[in-house]
């Protein structure tokens, strides 16, 4: 099994980095946009979602990065690689996502 170093460059990190970056942008926002049914809500926090969007892609770079190429070794595909590095970079939003609803909910 191939183990790739921190912070390699391969194309589990780069699915993770776009996936984690996009969805990070718009992660703490969702909740309030969803809860208060007002989608401009999605853009009150300009700062804090600028600070998600690098966590979230940093995150998903190194999550994306050591997971897609260890599955993609293992199932012998490029697209299991790319899907797995994609859903590394859902762990930091999904996780954003729920602090952000918790934050709203109480």
């Amino acid at each position: 099994m191939r183990k790739p170093q921190f912070g390699e460059i391969n194309l589990g990190a780069m699915a993770g980095v776009v996936v984690g970056g996009i969805c990070g942008l718009f992660a703490v926002g969702i909740a309030p946009a969803i809860i208060y049914r007002d989608p401009a809500a999605l853009f009150h926090t300009r700062i804090l979602s600028l600070i998600c969007w690098l966590i979230s892609g940093l995150a998903g770079w190194v999550l994306g990065g050591q997971i897609g190429p260890r599955l993609g070794v293992r199932f012998r595909s490029e697209k299991v690689e790319i899907a797995a590095g994609a859903f590394g970079g859902l762990v930091p939003v999904l996780l954003i996502a729920l602090w952000g609803w918790y934050m709203v909910t109480h």
